[in-house]
C-alpha cells in the first residue's frame, strides 16, 4: 500500500495546477485510449510481472512493485479500477498496438526505436545497464570495451535494451536471450554464461538474494536508462493527461514515496517467492 497522503487537498491542488498548464489536453480528451479508459472505468496496464523491484509476483501470487504502486496511484487519480495484464516483456508493445492494454509500465527504457512504436511519458525513474558475474575481473570493467571479448558468454532478456546494448556494444561476445529474467539468472547460476546484463537494480537484488554465490556488479553503470510509460502512438489526449498526472504525483511527494519504498527500503523482499 502507498503511504497515506498528508492531504488529499494538496494532491488535488497540485494536479489542478498542472492540468491548467496544458489546456490542449481538454480539447483532445474525447478521443483515443483515454476515452476508452474513462468509459470502461478500467485502466489496463501491461507488465511482465518478472522485473523486481519494478514489478513481480509475490508469494501469494499478487503483482507488486514500484510500477504497480505508480499504476495504482494513476488509476486512483483517474477514478477507475486498475487491471494488471501480465505478458512476456517482448510482447508488451505488440499488446499495446493491438489495444490489449492501455499503457505499458514494465521497466521500459525510452529509445528512438521504441518511440516509433509508442509515445512515452516520463521518465518516472532512471536506471542503467550493468552486469552480474562471479568473475572479479569482469566486475572491474569501466566501459563496454573492457567486456567485449569472444571468451564472454552473456545472457539478456529478449526484446530488452540489454539485448540491444549487448549486440551493439559487445559484438564479440556470445549472447543468449531468455523470455524472462529468472531464466537468465538460472543460466548464470548454473555456469552456462559468464555474466548477465540487465538494469542495475534487478542485478543488485539478485546478488542480495544469492549471498553464497559470489556475485558482483559493476562499480558504475554502462548507460543511463530513462524509464517511462508507453502509450499508443497518436493518442495526444492520453499523453497530455499522463504528463499532468505524473507531474501531480511528483509535486505531491507520492512518487518520491513510491521510489523510497521500493529502492531504499527492503521490507518487500520478504514478499518474493
Amino acid at each position: 500500500m502507498l503511504r497515506p497522503l498528508r492531504s488529499i487537498a494538496r494532491l488535488l491542488a497540485a494536479f489542478a495546477l498542472v492540468v491548467a498548464a496544458h489546456p490542449a489536453a481538454a480539447a483532445d480528451a474525447a478521443a483515443g485510449g483515454l476515452a476508452r479508459v474513462v468509459s470502461s472505468g478500467t485502466l489496463r496496464v501491461g507488465m511482465s510481472g518478472a522485473q523486481p523491484p519494478l514489478n513481480f509476483e509475490s508469494k501469494s501470487g499478487d503483482v507488486m512493485g514500484l510500477e504497480v504502486d505508480l499504476a495504482r496511484a494513476l488509476a486512483g487519480l483517474m477514478g477507475v479500477e486498475l487491471l494488471i495484464v501480465e505478458k512476456p516483456f517482448a510482447e508488451l508493445l505488440d499488446a499495446l498496438a493491438a489495444g490489449q492494454v492501455d499503457v505499458v509500465m514494465s521497466g521500459m527504457t525510452t529509445t528512438p526505436e521504441r518511440s516509433l512504436r509508442a509515445a512515452f511519458v516520463g521518465p518516472y525513474y532512471l536506471s542503467g545497464k550493468s552486469i552480474l558475474t562471479r568473475s572479479s575481473a569482469l566486475a572491474q570493467a569501466d566501459e563496454a570495451a573492457d567486456l567485449d571479448s569472444a571468451a564472454l558468454k552473456l545472457a539478456a532478456l529478449a526484446g530488452s535494451t540489454s539485448e540491444q546494448f549487448a549486440r551493439r556494444k559487445l559484438p564479440k561476445a556470445s549472447l543468449v536471450t531468455t523470455p524472462d529474467y529468472d531464466a537468465a539468472v538460472k543460466l548464470l547460476l548454473e555456469g552456462k554464461v559468464n555474466a548477465l546484463i540487465a538494469d542495475r537494480e534487478i542485478l543488485a537484488l539478485t546478488a542480495f538474494l544469492h549471498p553464497k554465490e559470489g556475485l558482483a556488479t559493476l562499480r558504475e553503470t554502462l548507460t543511463i536508462e530513462p524509464i517511462g510509460i508507453a502509450v499508443p502512438v497518436g493518442d495526444a489526449a492520453f499523453v497530455h493527461y499522463l504528463q499532468n498526472a505524473t507531474a501531480a504525483l511528483e509535486a505531491s511527494g507520492v512518487l518520491n514515496s513510491v521510489r523510497s519504498r521500493w529502492l531504499e527500503r527492503g521490507e518487500w523482499v520478504q514478499q518474493l517467492p
